[in-house]
């Protein structure tokens, strides 16, 4: 089973990739070639930093979001967006003007608005992943979070808390993402990572 990991140069990569080989995944390849992740078996979308300079870094990869929605979309590969990976899932996002996203889901990434003043922004630190609806990837249990935006639209699987719900995972179909690191989560996260790399959506 070939795992791709996509590049596009806005990303935790490497400690992503160490976290799925430590949660079992045998071939995993840090790329930014659209021939590989077209032939990848399950592709992970991982992201760091602003939500425009993500999309516009992903869209610059020639040949990467076509690959994306020809392997994921169309054929049906498992995919997991990690943080602002999870966020590009959106049709849009809200951070520093708007920007689109993949609009895979229906929804937009907003920033943080804690009812409690007393509640800092970005969402930084340990916090519970709370199900929603049911989903083979998302147990509950304590993540480790850090964003200053956050998505709001359909197919929420998981909320947490941060002075009022914040969406922590959305899923359909063969699509999954994540608000947390995984790869910053301990065994938590290893054990989300393990479940992905048997899922059969």
């Amino acid at each position: 089973m070939t795992l791709a990991v996509i590049d596009y140069g806005a990303g935790n990569l490497h400690s992503v990739a160490n976290a799925l080989k430590a949660a079992g995944a045998q071939d995993v390849a840090v790329t930014d070639d659209p021939d590989v992740v077209a032939k990848a078996d399950r592709i992970v979308l991982p992201g760091v930093g602003a939500f425009g300079a993500c999309a516009a870094a992903l869209r610059k990869v020639d040949g990467m979001v076509d690959a994306l929605e020809q392997r994921v979309r169309r054929e049906g590969a498992p995919f997991l967006g990690i943080c602002v990976g999870m966020q590009l899932m959106a049709d849009a996002g809200e951070e520093m003007g708007e920007h689109p996203g993949l609009g895979w889901v229906s929804g937009r990434v907003r920033h943080l608005m804690p009812s409690d003043p007393a509640a800092k922004v970005p969402h930084m630190g340990w916090n519970d992943v709370r199900p929603t609806a049911p989903h083979p990837l998302i147990e509950p249990g304590e993540a480790y979070f850090l964003h200053s935006f956050a998505f709001e639209g359909d197919d929420v699987v998981a909320t947490t808390d941060h002075a009022g719900p914040v969406v922590a995972a959305i899923a359909r179909d063969n699509l999954a993402g994540v608000q947390f690191h995984p790869e910053k989560s301990q065994r938590y996260g290893l054990d989300l990572l393990a479940r992905f790399l048997e899922w059969r959506p």
